[in-house]
C-alpha cells in the first residue's frame, strides 16, 4: 500500500479489479453493509433525547444509550478480529449481520418490560454485530483491488455509509420523533404514575417499529451474502498469534497514533450529531417555538448536516486522487475547528449553521484515518482493524461528558450547551496533529 496516502495524479489504478478478477458484485454487497450500520448509528443519536423524555430522565442518563451502543463496538472488536483471522471475512460479515438482527428484534421484548435498561441490552447486542461488520468490511474492502487505490476504495465504500445515516435520521424524525406524544418535558413531569405509564408505553411502541423492520432487512441481507460466492482476499493465514501481532502493529507509530485520532474523531462525530438536537432546540425555543416542534426542526437540520456530509464524502474521495491524504485530513480538521468555535460563540441560528457545516469537514476523517493507519499491514490488517474499531469507544466515553456540561443549564451566564462543544474542538485539534504528521511521511 505504498501509494495510497500520496493522493497524486499518478494514483489512478483500478479500483475494483486485481489480476484480471473483478470484485464489483462483492464490493456492492459489502458496501451495502456500510449503509446498514449507518442506519443503526443515526437512528440512534436522536434516541438520547427521545429516551430522556419517554422515561423522564436527565440528558446524562439518556446518553447511556450511547454508552451501550459504542460499548458494544469496543467489547467485540478484538473477538471479531480473532474470529475473522480463524475463519474468513465473509464469516465475520455473516456473524455481524446475525447479531445486528438479533439486537434489533430484542427491542420488542424490551418494550414489553416498560423499562429503560432492557433497551440498553438490545443496543449492546446490536452493536456487537456492528463491531463484527466494521471489523470485517473495512479491511475486506481494502483487499478488493490494488493496494495503490485502497484508501480511495474505502472512501468510496464509506460514501454509502451516510446514505444509510440519512435514512436513519429521516426515519427517526418521521416515524419516531414526530409520532411521540406531544407532551413536553415539564408536562410529563407533572403526570401521575398511571398517566405516565400509559404515555410511556404508547411512545415505546412507536419507537420500536423501525428497529424491528430493519431487523427484517438485515436478515434478507444475511441470506443474500450467505449464498453468493465471495472472494477470500486477505484470508491467507488462520493462525491467531494474538500478542505477537498486537506488539507488531502497535510498534508502528502511524497505526498507534491513528487509533488515538480515531477515538477522538468518533467522539467528535457522535457529539456533533447527537447534541445538535439539544443545541437547535434551545435556539428555536428562544425564538418562541414549542419544545416538540423545536426538536423536529433540529432533526431536520441534522438531516441537512448528514446530506452535506454525504456529498462532501464523494467530493473528498475525488480530491484524494490529487491531494496527500494526511494534508487533506489536516486542512479539513482546521476548518472543523474554526466552525466549532462559531458553534461555541454564537447563540442564535448562526451557531447552528456552523454546527451543520462541521459535517462537511468530518466526511473524510474516519475512512482516511483508517486507511492511513492500516497502510502496508497485509494480513495484520485484521487485528489492526480491530484496534481502530475499538477506538469507536470515543463515541461512548465523550458524549456523556458533554451531556454533563449540558445538564448544567448555564455556566457563568453562558449557555452550557454552547460551552459543551469545547470537547469536539479538542478532538479536532488532535486530528489536525495526526493529519499534519502523516502528511510529512
Amino acid at each position: 500500500m505504498k501509494d495510497n496516502t500520496k493522493g497524486t495524479a499518478g494514483n489512478g489504478g483500478s479500483l475494483l479489479s486485481l489480476n484480471g478478477v473483478s470484485y464489483l458484485i462483492p464490493f456492492i454487497l459489502i458496501t451495502s453493509c456500510f449503509a446498514l450500520w449507518g442506519f443503526a448509528n443515526d437512528i440512534t443519536n436522536p434516541m438520547v433525547k427521545a429516551f430522556s423524555k419517554i422515561f423522564r430522565m436527565s440528558v446524562t442518563d439518556g446518553t447511556l444509550v450511547q454508552v451501550a451502543f459504542y460499548g458494544g463496538y469496543f467489547a467485540m472488536a478484538f473477538p471479531a478480529a480473532i474470529f475473522i483471522r480463524r475463519f474468513s471475512y465473509k464469516a465475520g460479515v455473516l456473524l455481524g449481520l446475525g447479531l445486528y438482527a438479533c439486537g434489533a428484534f430484542l427491542f420488542y421484548p424490551a418494550m414489553l418490560t416498560g423499562s429503560y435498561y432492557p433497551f440498553l441490552i438490545a443496543y449492546f447486542i446490536l452493536t456487537c454485530g456492528l463491531s463484527f461488520l466494521e471489523t470485517s468490511c473495512n479491511p475486506y474492502i481494502l483487499s478488493m483491488g490494488p493496494e495503490s487505490t485502497a484508501t480511495r476504495r474505502l472512501n468510496m465504500a464509506q460514501s454509502f455509509n451516510p446514505v444509510g445515516s440519512l435514512m436513519g435520521m429521516w426515519v427517526a424524525m418521521n416515524f419516531i420523533q414526530a409520532r411521540l406524544n406531544p407532551l413536553e418535558t415539564e408536562e410529563r413531569a407533572r403526570l401521575s404514575d398511571a398517566e405516565f405509564e400509559a404515555v410511556r408505553d404508547a411512545d415505546l411502541l412507536t419507537l420500536i417499529s423501525p428497529y424491528v423492520f430493519i431487523g427484517l432487512v438485515v436478515v434478507l441481507m444475511f441470506v443474500v451474502i450467505a449464498v453468493v460466492k465471495m472472494p477470500k482476499n486477505g484470508d491467507k493465514s488462520h493462525s491467531i498469534d494474538f500478542f505477537p501481532t498486537l506488539k507488531r502493529i502497535f510498534s508502528q507509530a502511524r497505526y498507534r497514533e491513528g487509533v488515538i485520532a480515531q477515538f477522538f474523531y468518533v467522539g467528535a462525530q457522535i457529539m456533533c450529531w447527537t447534541f445538535i438536537i439539544q443545541y437547535g432546540t434551545r435556539v428555536f425555543m428562544l425564538e418562541g417555538m414549542g419544545e416538540k416542534a423545536a426538536e423536529v426542526l433540529s432533526q431536520q437540520y441534522n438531516i441537512i448536516a448528514m446530506a452535506i456530509f454525504c456529498c462532501s464524502r464523494f467530493v473528498c474521495t475525488y480530491l484524494l486522487r490529487y491531494v496527500n491524504a494526511g494534508k487533506l485530513l489536516a486542512i479539513l480538521a482546521v476548518a472543523a475547528t474554526v466552525l466549532t468555535i462559531g458553534v461555541i460563540v454564537f447563540q442564535d441560528r448562526m451557531g447552528l449553521y456552523c454546527l451543520v457545516g462541521v459535517s462537511a469537514c468530518m466526511s473524510l476523517m474516519f475512512p482516511t484515518i483508517y486507511g492511513i493507519a492500516l497502510d502496508g499491514m497485509g494480513d495484520d490488517a485484521k487485528f489492526g482493524a480491530a484496534g481502530l474499531i475499538m477506538a469507536i469507544l470515543g463515541g461512548s466515553v465523550l458524549p456523556p461528558l458533554q451531556a454533563r456540561i449540558i445538564d448544567c443549564g448555564e455556566i457563568g451566564g453562558f449557555p452550557a450547551v454552547n460551552l459543551s462543544f469545547v470537547l469536539p474542538l479538542i478532538c479536532f485539534l488532535v486530528i489536525i496533529a495526526y493529519g499534519w504528521r502523516c502528511s510529512k511521511d
